[in-house]
Protein backbone atom coordinates (compact mmCIF):
# COMPACT_ATOMS: atom_id res chain seq x y z
CA UNK A 1 0.00 0.00 0.00
CA UNK A 2 1.52 3.50 -1.23
CA UNK A 3 2.08 6.67 1.18
CA UNK A 4 -1.93 8.30 1.27
CA UNK A 5 -3.78 5.49 0.12
CA UNK A 6 -7.15 4.59 2.01
CA UNK A 7 -7.31 1.00 0.58
CA UNK A 8 -6.34 -0.55 4.07
CA UNK A 9 -8.34 2.32 6.05
CA UNK A 10 -11.43 1.51 3.89
CA UNK A 11 -11.36 -2.02 3.72
CA UNK A 12 -11.91 -2.43 8.00
CA UNK A 13 -13.95 1.12 8.56
CA UNK A 14 -16.73 2.55 6.89
CA UNK A 15 -15.93 6.15 6.41
CA UNK A 16 -18.00 8.82 4.62
CA UNK A 17 -15.13 9.34 2.39
CA UNK A 18 -14.99 5.87 1.09
CA UNK A 19 -17.24 6.14 -1.14
CA UNK A 20 -15.79 9.06 -3.39
CA UNK A 21 -12.62 7.58 -3.29
CA UNK A 22 -10.66 4.75 -5.68
CA UNK A 23 -11.89 1.50 -5.60
CA UNK A 24 -9.54 -1.57 -4.82
CA UNK A 25 -12.47 -3.83 -4.74
CA UNK A 26 -14.08 -2.47 -8.16
CA UNK A 27 -17.18 -4.64 -8.88
CA UNK A 28 -20.66 -4.31 -11.18
CA UNK A 29 -22.39 -2.49 -8.85
CA UNK A 30 -19.88 -0.46 -7.28
CA UNK A 31 -17.36 1.05 -9.80
CA UNK A 32 -16.18 4.24 -7.61
CA UNK A 33 -15.63 3.61 -3.54
CA UNK A 34 -14.28 1.08 -1.32
CA UNK A 35 -17.17 -1.36 0.20
CA UNK A 36 -15.41 -2.34 4.16
CA UNK A 37 -15.73 -6.03 4.93
CA UNK A 38 -18.01 -4.91 7.21
CA UNK A 39 -20.16 -2.15 7.90
CA UNK A 40 -23.20 -1.53 10.19
CA UNK A 41 -26.59 -2.64 8.68
CA UNK A 42 -29.15 0.25 7.53
CA UNK A 43 -32.86 0.63 8.98
CA UNK A 44 -35.70 1.54 6.76
CA UNK A 45 -38.13 4.04 8.61
CA UNK A 46 -41.01 5.53 7.32
CA UNK A 47 -39.79 4.50 3.88
CA UNK A 48 -36.58 6.10 4.56
CA UNK A 49 -32.97 4.28 4.53
CA UNK A 50 -31.04 5.25 7.86
CA UNK A 51 -27.82 4.71 7.88
CA UNK A 52 -25.76 3.91 10.84
CA UNK A 53 -28.50 4.58 13.73
CA UNK A 54 -26.08 3.58 16.45
CA UNK A 55 -23.86 6.23 15.55
CA UNK A 56 -26.65 8.46 14.56
CA UNK A 57 -28.13 8.11 18.76
CA UNK A 58 -24.34 9.07 19.87
CA UNK A 59 -23.94 12.13 17.56
CA UNK A 60 -27.94 13.21 18.73
CA UNK A 61 -26.39 12.78 22.53
CA UNK A 62 -23.05 14.68 21.78
CA UNK A 63 -25.10 17.62 20.18
CA UNK A 64 -26.91 17.52 23.37
CA UNK A 65 -24.17 17.71 25.85
CA UNK A 66 -22.70 20.37 23.67
CA UNK A 67 -25.95 22.56 24.09
CA UNK A 68 -24.91 21.84 28.38
CA UNK A 69 -21.28 22.70 27.75
CA UNK A 70 -22.03 25.96 25.75
CA UNK A 71 -24.42 26.79 28.62
CA UNK A 72 -21.82 26.44 31.44
CA UNK A 73 -19.50 28.26 29.04
CA UNK A 74 -21.77 31.07 28.89
CA UNK A 75 -22.21 31.68 32.20
CA UNK A 76 -18.57 32.31 32.98
CA UNK A 77 -18.70 35.76 32.03
CA UNK A 78 -15.04 36.69 32.31
CA UNK A 79 -13.33 33.09 32.36
CA UNK A 80 -10.14 33.47 29.66
CA UNK A 81 -10.48 32.51 26.54
CA UNK A 82 -14.83 32.28 27.21
CA UNK A 83 -15.21 33.40 23.52
CA UNK A 84 -12.77 31.33 22.19
CA UNK A 85 -13.92 28.40 23.83
CA UNK A 86 -17.46 29.40 22.67
CA UNK A 87 -16.64 29.39 19.04
CA UNK A 88 -14.59 25.63 19.38
CA UNK A 89 -18.06 24.59 20.71
CA UNK A 90 -19.93 25.97 17.74
CA UNK A 91 -17.68 24.48 15.27
CA UNK A 92 -18.03 21.04 17.18
CA UNK A 93 -21.68 21.52 16.72
CA UNK A 94 -21.44 22.08 12.74
CA UNK A 95 -18.73 19.24 12.68
CA UNK A 96 -21.54 16.67 14.36
CA UNK A 97 -24.15 18.21 11.83
CA UNK A 98 -22.55 17.25 9.06
CA UNK A 99 -21.16 14.19 10.40
CA UNK A 100 -25.05 13.16 10.55
CA UNK A 101 -25.65 14.07 6.83
CA UNK A 102 -22.76 12.09 5.50
CA UNK A 103 -22.93 8.86 8.17
CA UNK A 104 -26.64 8.99 7.70
CA UNK A 105 -27.83 8.96 4.67
CA UNK A 106 -29.17 12.03 4.63
CA UNK A 107 -27.03 12.86 1.59
CA UNK A 108 -26.37 9.28 0.06
CA UNK A 109 -23.53 8.15 -1.39
CA UNK A 110 -24.51 8.18 -4.45
CA UNK A 111 -26.06 11.42 -4.93
CA UNK A 112 -24.12 14.78 -6.68
CA UNK A 113 -24.11 16.30 -3.25
CA UNK A 114 -22.22 13.72 -1.52
CA UNK A 115 -18.82 14.49 -2.10
CA UNK A 116 -19.44 18.24 -1.08
CA UNK A 117 -20.77 17.16 2.40
CA UNK A 118 -17.67 14.99 2.76
CA UNK A 119 -15.63 17.67 1.74
CA UNK A 120 -17.45 20.25 4.10
CA UNK A 121 -16.97 17.17 7.20
CA UNK A 122 -13.08 16.91 6.40
CA UNK A 123 -13.20 20.83 6.57
CA UNK A 124 -15.12 21.45 9.55
CA UNK A 125 -12.79 18.69 11.57
CA UNK A 126 -9.99 20.74 10.17
CA UNK A 127 -11.21 23.92 11.81
CA UNK A 128 -11.69 22.43 14.88
CA UNK A 129 -8.11 21.81 14.77
CA UNK A 130 -6.88 24.39 14.03
CA UNK A 131 -9.57 26.42 16.51
CA UNK A 132 -7.85 24.07 19.41
CA UNK A 133 -4.47 24.62 18.89
CA UNK A 134 -5.15 28.53 19.07
CA UNK A 135 -7.27 28.54 22.23
CA UNK A 136 -4.12 26.29 23.96
CA UNK A 137 -1.62 28.78 22.73
CA UNK A 138 -4.26 31.46 24.15
CA UNK A 139 -3.65 30.02 27.86
CA UNK A 140 -0.25 30.85 27.83
CA UNK A 141 -1.50 35.27 27.68
CA UNK A 142 0.59 35.81 24.79
CA UNK A 143 -2.15 38.14 23.59
CA UNK A 144 -5.54 39.35 25.41
CA UNK A 145 -8.67 37.14 24.86
CA UNK A 146 -11.86 37.83 23.96
CA UNK A 147 -10.98 40.84 22.43
CA UNK A 148 -12.40 41.69 18.47
CA UNK A 149 -8.71 41.11 17.71
CA UNK A 150 -8.30 37.65 19.00
CA UNK A 151 -11.26 36.39 17.41
CA UNK A 152 -10.82 37.79 13.93
CA UNK A 153 -7.10 36.34 14.16
CA UNK A 154 -9.52 33.11 15.76
CA UNK A 155 -11.66 32.94 13.10
CA UNK A 156 -9.42 33.98 10.09
CA UNK A 157 -7.13 30.45 10.61
CA UNK A 158 -10.04 28.49 11.44
CA UNK A 159 -11.50 29.81 7.47
CA UNK A 160 -8.14 29.59 6.05
CA UNK A 161 -7.45 25.91 7.11
CA UNK A 162 -10.97 24.55 6.01
CA UNK A 163 -10.91 26.26 3.36
CA UNK A 164 -7.58 24.02 2.51
CA UNK A 165 -8.98 20.77 3.68
CA UNK A 166 -12.22 21.85 1.62
CA UNK A 167 -10.22 22.71 -1.91
CA UNK A 168 -7.89 19.63 -1.33
CA UNK A 169 -10.83 16.99 -0.78
CA UNK A 170 -13.44 17.85 -3.74
CA UNK A 171 -10.74 18.19 -6.08
CA UNK A 172 -9.99 14.71 -5.00
CA UNK A 173 -13.04 13.21 -5.19
CA UNK A 174 -14.33 15.23 -8.51
CA UNK A 175 -11.03 14.60 -9.88
CA UNK A 176 -10.93 17.92 -11.21
CA UNK A 177 -7.11 17.86 -11.37
CA UNK A 178 -4.47 15.29 -13.16
CA UNK A 179 -2.22 15.50 -10.11
CA UNK A 180 -5.31 15.26 -7.52
CA UNK A 181 -7.94 12.83 -8.08
CA UNK A 182 -10.04 9.72 -6.51
CA UNK A 183 -7.37 7.23 -6.71
CA UNK A 184 -4.58 9.89 -5.91
CA UNK A 185 -5.14 11.06 -2.24
CA UNK A 186 -1.57 11.63 -1.45
CA UNK A 187 -2.37 15.49 -0.78
CA UNK A 188 -5.81 14.88 1.03
CA UNK A 189 -3.85 12.01 2.73
CA UNK A 190 -1.03 14.68 4.12
CA UNK A 191 -3.42 17.52 4.96
CA UNK A 192 -6.49 16.10 6.50
CA UNK A 193 -4.51 13.58 8.63
CA UNK A 194 -0.79 14.13 8.52
CA UNK A 195 -1.10 18.02 9.48
CA UNK A 196 -4.13 17.69 11.78
CA UNK A 197 -2.55 15.09 13.76
CA UNK A 198 0.68 17.52 14.27
CA UNK A 199 -1.69 19.92 15.43
CA UNK A 200 -3.41 17.87 17.95
CA UNK A 201 -0.25 16.70 18.97
CA UNK A 202 1.49 20.31 19.32
CA UNK A 203 -1.93 21.31 21.63
CA UNK A 204 -1.40 18.36 23.69
CA UNK A 205 2.30 19.16 24.31
CA UNK A 206 1.51 23.10 24.87
CA UNK A 207 -1.08 21.79 27.56
CA UNK A 208 0.91 19.36 29.23
CA UNK A 209 3.68 21.85 29.26
CA UNK A 210 0.88 25.01 30.57
CA UNK A 211 -0.13 22.94 33.40
CA UNK A 212 3.18 21.05 34.48
CA UNK A 213 5.58 24.02 34.55
CA UNK A 214 3.20 27.44 34.42
CA UNK A 215 -0.07 26.37 36.51
CA UNK A 216 1.54 23.51 38.51
CA UNK A 217 -1.60 21.63 38.56
CA UNK A 218 -2.25 18.01 38.65
CA UNK A 219 -6.07 17.70 38.15
CA UNK A 220 -6.05 19.97 34.98
CA UNK A 221 -2.64 17.84 33.62
CA UNK A 222 -5.14 14.73 34.59
CA UNK A 223 -8.09 16.17 32.57
CA UNK A 224 -5.66 16.73 29.29
CA UNK A 225 -4.37 12.99 29.54
CA UNK A 226 -7.90 11.80 29.71
CA UNK A 227 -9.07 13.03 27.15
CA UNK A 228 -5.89 11.95 24.81
CA UNK A 229 -6.68 8.53 26.35
CA UNK A 230 -10.26 8.98 25.18
CA UNK A 231 -9.07 10.50 21.08
CA UNK A 232 -6.50 7.57 20.87
CA UNK A 233 -9.33 5.14 22.36
CA UNK A 234 -11.41 6.15 19.44
CA UNK A 235 -8.96 6.14 16.65
CA UNK A 236 -7.69 2.47 17.50
CA UNK A 237 -11.35 1.31 17.77
CA UNK A 238 -12.22 3.16 14.68
CA UNK A 239 -9.43 2.33 12.33
CA UNK A 240 -7.67 -0.98 13.78
CA UNK A 241 -10.72 -2.61 15.32
CA UNK A 242 -13.82 -1.81 13.30
CA UNK A 243 -14.43 -5.04 11.29
CA UNK A 244 -14.12 -7.09 14.85
CA UNK A 245 -16.77 -4.84 16.72
CA UNK A 246 -19.16 -5.40 13.54
CA UNK A 247 -18.88 -9.00 13.38
CA UNK A 248 -19.13 -9.40 17.04
CA UNK A 249 -22.22 -7.23 17.14
CA UNK A 250 -23.82 -8.72 14.17
CA UNK A 251 -23.41 -5.52 12.27
CA UNK A 252 -25.33 -3.46 14.05
CA UNK A 253 -22.93 -1.20 15.04
CA UNK A 254 -19.08 -0.82 13.53
CA UNK A 255 -16.20 0.88 15.04
CA UNK A 256 -17.32 4.55 13.87
CA UNK A 257 -19.71 4.04 16.63
CA UNK A 258 -17.39 3.66 19.83
CA UNK A 259 -15.33 6.04 17.53
CA UNK A 260 -18.14 8.93 18.26
CA UNK A 261 -18.63 8.30 21.67
CA UNK A 262 -15.24 8.03 22.57
CA UNK A 263 -14.84 11.87 20.27
CA UNK A 264 -17.75 12.58 22.71
CA UNK A 265 -15.63 11.77 25.94
CA UNK A 266 -13.14 13.61 24.46
CA UNK A 267 -14.72 17.07 23.91
CA UNK A 268 -15.70 16.99 27.47
CA UNK A 269 -12.31 16.43 28.90
CA UNK A 270 -11.35 19.68 26.93
CA UNK A 271 -14.24 21.55 28.89
CA UNK A 272 -13.26 20.14 31.32
CA UNK A 273 -9.65 21.26 30.91
CA UNK A 274 -10.65 24.33 30.48
CA UNK A 275 -12.81 24.77 32.88
CA UNK A 276 -10.02 24.39 36.01
CA UNK A 277 -7.45 26.57 34.46
CA UNK A 278 -9.66 29.24 34.15
CA UNK A 279 -11.64 31.29 36.98
CA UNK A 280 -14.16 33.77 37.24
CA UNK A 281 -13.52 37.42 38.43
CA UNK A 282 -14.83 37.03 41.83
CA UNK A 283 -15.46 41.00 41.51
CA UNK A 284 -17.65 40.05 39.27
CA UNK A 285 -19.70 37.88 41.92
CA UNK A 286 -19.34 40.00 44.67
CA UNK A 287 -20.19 43.21 43.01
CA UNK A 288 -23.41 41.19 42.06
CA UNK A 289 -23.90 40.35 45.87
CA UNK A 290 -23.95 43.57 47.42
CA UNK A 291 -26.37 44.88 44.79
CA UNK A 292 -28.64 42.14 45.54
CA UNK A 293 -28.12 43.39 49.30
CA UNK A 294 -28.52 46.90 49.02
CA UNK A 295 -31.40 46.18 46.98
CA UNK A 296 -33.00 43.63 49.58
CA UNK A 297 -32.11 46.42 52.61
CA UNK A 298 -34.20 48.95 50.58
CA UNK A 299 -37.19 47.29 50.16
CA UNK A 300 -36.68 46.28 53.75
CA UNK A 301 -36.35 49.78 55.42
CA UNK A 302 -39.41 50.88 52.88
Amino acid sequence: MSFGSFDDICNKTALPLCSVVGAVNQTAFFQRGIVPDCYARSVELANTMIFQIGNAFVHFGGLLILLIIIFNVRSKYTAIGRKEMLFFLYLLIGLIVSSLIVDCGVSPPSSLSYAYFVAVQIGLASSVCACLLYNGFLYFQFWEDGTSRSMWCLRLVCVLWFVVNFVVAIITFKSWNTALDFRKTTALFTVSYVLNAIILATYVVSQIVLSVFALRNIWSLGAILLGVFFFVAGQVLTYVFSNQICRGASHYVDGLFFGSACNVFTFMMIYKFWDMITNDDLEFSVANAEQQVSEFGLEKSY
